[in-house]
């Protein structure tokens, strides 16, 4: 039977005294905050059984900070994740005791993303948002600096040189990355389609950009054709890429650039062969992955979900406990990206 780790093996494995550990374990005196968290993780490292009391401690004498989300589409895969990394961030984060507060918009009406966003005065410390471009949102984003709370842009920038900062993908790059998947799986020329979630998504818009222009530069022979609104919804998509397949025998790949890619999954899956169409999406969901393994999808281009929420939960944290910055800055990751042979 493995011996229970005690004390004097947590003031090992942490390079402190016997004496230290015992204050941050019962609180008698203070003890600085860097050696207090080296003790805590030296005590989950070695199995000590008192480190969740230990940790309860060092989050009770930690300053509370409230972290507020503005989400979308409550019962899709893709937010739901969203949310639960949201809440690991807010619930992980080093130096503060985080509470998060997450609400989903219904619509990707103006009103209602600026509607919530305001509702957050007086709850929230900082705000992370998806919302579409429009100034209604810049309306919000402007009271809510205004009220000393810093808000930041998610995957869709909006209210430019007053949010924040943006935390997403490089929309220009994610374009062009589907591009050439389309035309290199296509041994063909031909048609090639675009989906966009609506003319207010900027970053689909940047996606739009980055997807043509690759096609000018590489691919001249195939032709794009004129970029069609699906409102990010399952049947608008799907009656969409039927009518897509019919009226254009010679299509060769489509590209969503937003939400939506379930319907487009549905009418290949009825009337086309996997792979007969090259069909790049973004977002691994359940979905999507039994397509790229059905070989349906030739790519899923992903966001990095837990490395966002780290990364937007570490920068509210600065802004609120530093001030927000004068400069409107951009914080990009890197996408994943799934093909059929790698999920």
């Amino acid at each position: 039977m493995a011996r229970r780790a005690t004390i004097a093996d947590v003031a090992v494995a942490a390079g402190v005294s016997v004496a230290t550990v015992d204050r941050v374990l019962n609180g008698r005196e203070k003890v600085r905050e860097a050696t207090a968290q080296r003790v805590f993780e030296a005590a989950q490292r070695i199995g000590y059984h008192a480190a969740g009391l230990i940790g309860q401690r060092l989050r009770t004498e930690l300053p509370a900070m409230r972290f507020g989300f503005v989400l979308l589409k409550e019962r899709q895969a893709f937010y739901q994740n969203f949310a639960a990394e949201a809440e690991r961030a807010v619930r992980e984060a080093p130096g503060v005791r985080g509470q998060a507060v997450i609400v989903f918009s219904t619509s990707q009406a103006p009103s209602d993303f600026a509607r919530l966003m305001r509702a957050m005065k007086g709850k929230v410390d900082a705000l992370a948002a998806t919302a579409i471009t429009h100034h209604e949102v810049t309306e919000a984003v402007e009271e809510l600096k205004a009220e000393g709370i810093p808000c930041f842009s998610l995957l869709n920038d909006f209210a430019p040189g007053i949010r924040q900062n943006y935390v997403g993908l490089n929309n220009i790059k994610v374009g062009r990355i589907a591009a050439s998947m389309i035309a290199t799986a296509v041994h063909r020329p031909g048609k090639v389609a675009v989906f966009v979630g609506g003319y207010r998504w900027h970053g689909h818009e940047l996606r739009e950009t980055g997807f043509r222009s690759y096609f000018r530069e590489f691919a001249p022979r195939f032709t794009i054709l004129d970029t069609l609104v699906n409102l990010e919804t399952r049947q608008l998509t799907y009656e969409a890429t039927l009518d897509l397949l019919v009226r254009h025998p010679d299509l060769r790949g489509i590209y969503c650039a937003g939400g939506g890619m379930e319907g487009a999954i549905a009418a290949l899956r009825e009337v086309r062969a996997p792979g007969d169409i090259a069909l790049v999406v973004n977002e691994l969901t359940p979905e999507s992955r039994a397509a790229l393994l059905d070989r349906y999808l030739a790519l899923v281009i992903a966001t990095p979900l837990a490395e966002l929420c780290r990364d937007v939960v570490s920068l509210m944290t600065t802004a609120v406990a530093e001030g927000p910055s004068s400069i409107a800055g951009q914080h990009f990751l890197m996408p994943h990206l799934y093909l059929p042979e790698s999920v």
